[in-house]
């Protein structure tokens, strides 16, 4: 099982790329434009996934900074955030090549940044909340740039797997 989420980690990585490239080539202002998604922007939206991840990784390895809010703009130029994605991405790959299938039942406690309530649950079904929070949220994105005007980016994972993914066939 824990060869499912290391490809899920690697597929995060071309998809978040993916999505940057095509990010990329709008403008500042389309960029930082309220689309009406739920975190108005492809901004917003880029910033909250980050700031999400940023905060399952800190609940799930104790280490790492973490926002106080899941709506917080963490960095204001495209580049930066660009660049803190990759690394965010390439963290999470390098977490996952250290656990094992046990290490999946672990049951991981923590407190929502959004409500009071603990929760406790285990490590393998919160990493599929991981990975399928990125893909919802990239879908958002994926939304924005095309009502900018922007060509559709590929981004499903059959086409991760013909490609860059092959080794996970």
């Amino acid at each position: 099982m824990i060869n499912h989420f290391r490809m899920f980690a690697d597929y995060n990585c071309w998809a978040n790329a993916r999505i940057y490239d095509a990010c990329g080539q709008l403008s500042d202002e389309e960029f930082r434009a309220d689309k009406g998604a739920f975190f108005g922007s492809a901004q917003g939206t880029l910033n909250h996934i980050l700031a999400a991840d940023r905060i399952w990784l800190k609940r799930f390895t104790g280490t790492g900074d973490v926002p106080t809010s899941l709506g917080a703009t963490l960095y204001e130029n495209f580049a930066d955030l660009r660049a803190a994605r990759a690394a965010e991405d390439q963290r999470i790959v390098d977490w996952l090549d250290g656990l094992t299938d046990a290490d999946l039942s672990a049951i991981i406690s923590y407190t929502p940044v959004t409500t009071p309530n603990k929760i406790a649950l285990p490590l393998g079904p919160l990493l599929s909340h991981v990975f399928n929070h990125q893909t919802h949220h990239r879908g958002q994105v994926h939304t924005i740039l095309t009502t900018l005007g922007q060509p559709s980016a590929v981004l499903d994972l059959v086409y991760f797997l013909l490609g860059d993914g092959k080794r996970w066939q």
